[in-house]
């Protein structure tokens, strides 16, 4: 029986053999998704701009919500809540799709050669893609209805660089699952909901009682929202404490999946 190497290492490894499968994957994927339809890929363009505008009058028209100052517009209330949910999407997106990722690639798992880790990275491609067109579509109104964006707007790349080996770590053990039990697919959607709840996007996290915050800040999320949303609106710089936090525990959780894909996936092929 062929046995899958689980070193750190071998993340690393993989992704760069195997990066122009990855790329050529991602995008069949994405230009299968606009294949037929009449504006092709300016629908990738039309649904952030949409999304911003419904954002824009359900909160700040219908519940007329403030962030904790109180003092922005509508508008810049809803940039704000933009943001956070341009970042949770790409979370969100890619772990609803990753208990699907094996089971409805069957062929795949039957070529001995081909490289099954690199799916979720081909999810996460995918997706990036999504968050790409939305944060253009955030800047632009960011341009409009307030000006340049602050300086502190270079820390972006440090603030949701750990988002992504987070989502890898968490696809990959998803993925694995979703082969053996089913009703995992359904267990992650609960997931999803649950965590945009409890991740600071319709609030921020100072605004919640103390014994909340401690709490909270045990999210890996919680923490990259806050950091991204520092550095792109509010013009301060992450807290250090945080990032620092953040780049050791997410590629740890990165680890821990991977090994634990490489170590279920000889039982795909039986199963499937």
């Amino acid at each position: 029986m062929q046995s899958y190497s689980a070193m750190p290492q071998e993340i690393i490894r993989s992704i760069w053999k195997n990066r122009n499968v990855i790329k050529a994957l991602a995008s069949r994927e994405i230009a299968g998704k606009y294949r037929g339809s009449y504006l092709g890929g300016f629908w990738s363009l039309l649904n952030p701009i949409f999304m911003l505008l419904v954002y824009t009058f359900v909160f700040g028209v219908v519940f007329k919500a403030r962030w904790s100052g109180g003092g922005e517009s509508k508008a810049e209330f809803a940039l704000v809540l933009f943001l956070g949910l341009i970042v949770f999407n790409l979370f969100s997106e890619c772990l609803n799709r990753s208990p699907y990722l094996i089971v409805a690639n069957v062929n795949y798992v039957k070529k001995i050669v081909f490289p099954l880790e690199v799916l979720p990275c081909v999810a996460l491609m995918v997706a990036l893609f999504h968050l790409l067109i939305s944060f253009v579509v955030w800047l632009c109104a960011y341009v409009v209805i307030i000006g340049m964006p602050p300086l502190t707007a270079f820390w972006l790349p440090a603030a949701l660089f750990p988002l992504f080996p987070l989502i890898l770590g968490l696809s990959w053990v998803f993925s694995s699952l979703g082969v053996y039990f089913r009703d995992v697919s359904h267990m992650v959607v609960m997931l999803t909901s649950v965590l945009m709840f409890v991740t600071p996007i319709f609030y921020p996290l100072s605004a919640l009682p103390s014994e909340f915050q401690g709490v909270l800040s045990l999210n890996p999320l919680s923490a990259i929202v806050e950091s991204v949303r520092a550095a792109m609106f509010v013009g301060e710089s992450p807290n250090l404490q945080s990032l620092v936090w953040l780049w050791v525990v997410c590629p740890v959780i990165s680890w821990i999946g991977f090994f634990w894909f490489q170590k279920t996936r000889r039982g795909f092929a039986d199963v499937l």
